[in-house]
């Protein structure tokens, strides 16, 4: 089973405003919203979650303005598609490894999982997607699945 990461737009022309946040650990991170509305519902429903830990007491952070006053003397941050920090690296290695030691079975993965499980289906490690209720289902059953922390490549960009 994969999470499924999203994102939403609202507004006019799809604007979004990004906001500065740090959790109880005292870890900062930055992330987008739809709005200061959108961003206190997720936080007060428990949807957000620091970007390092996990903690899911999140709150923002003081953020000044970003004015261009003339050439940094900053080292410019990597390319984007090196990881950034320890956590992006060992998540792409686990990605990797996963990548390479299962079989991708798509939105079959609910069926195939209990197929296994029931032994109708060959033995074997398998990746997919499942709905909510699919897993809850495949977990009260005795399924052993697990959410894995990234979308599947086909729906990267």
């Amino acid at each position: 089973m994969a999470c499924a990461k999203w994102a939403a737009t609202a507004g006019r022309d799809n604007e979004m405003i990004q906001y500065a946040l740090k959790c109880s650990d005292g870890h900062r991170f930055e992330s987008w919203f739809q709005s200061s509305g959108a961003f206190e519902n997720l936080r007060a429903a428990g949807h957000l979650a620091c970007s390092v830990c996990g903690s899911g007491d999140v709150e923002k952070a003081i953020m000044s303005p970003r004015v261009k006053a003339g050439e940094s003397d900053e080292p410019s941050p990597g390319p984007l598609g090196k990881p950034a920090t320890e956590v992006e690296a060992s998540l792409t290695q686990l990605r990797r490894h996963i990548e390479a030691n299962t079989e991708d079975v798509g939105k079959t993965f609910a069926s195939e999982a209990r197929a296994i499980h029931d032994g109708t289906a060959p033995a074997r490690a398998i990746r997919g997607e499942a709905r909510l209720e699919e897993a809850r289902k495949l977990i009260e059953d005795g399924v052993a699945v697990t959410p894995l922390p990234f979308i599947p490549t086909r729906r990267t960009n």
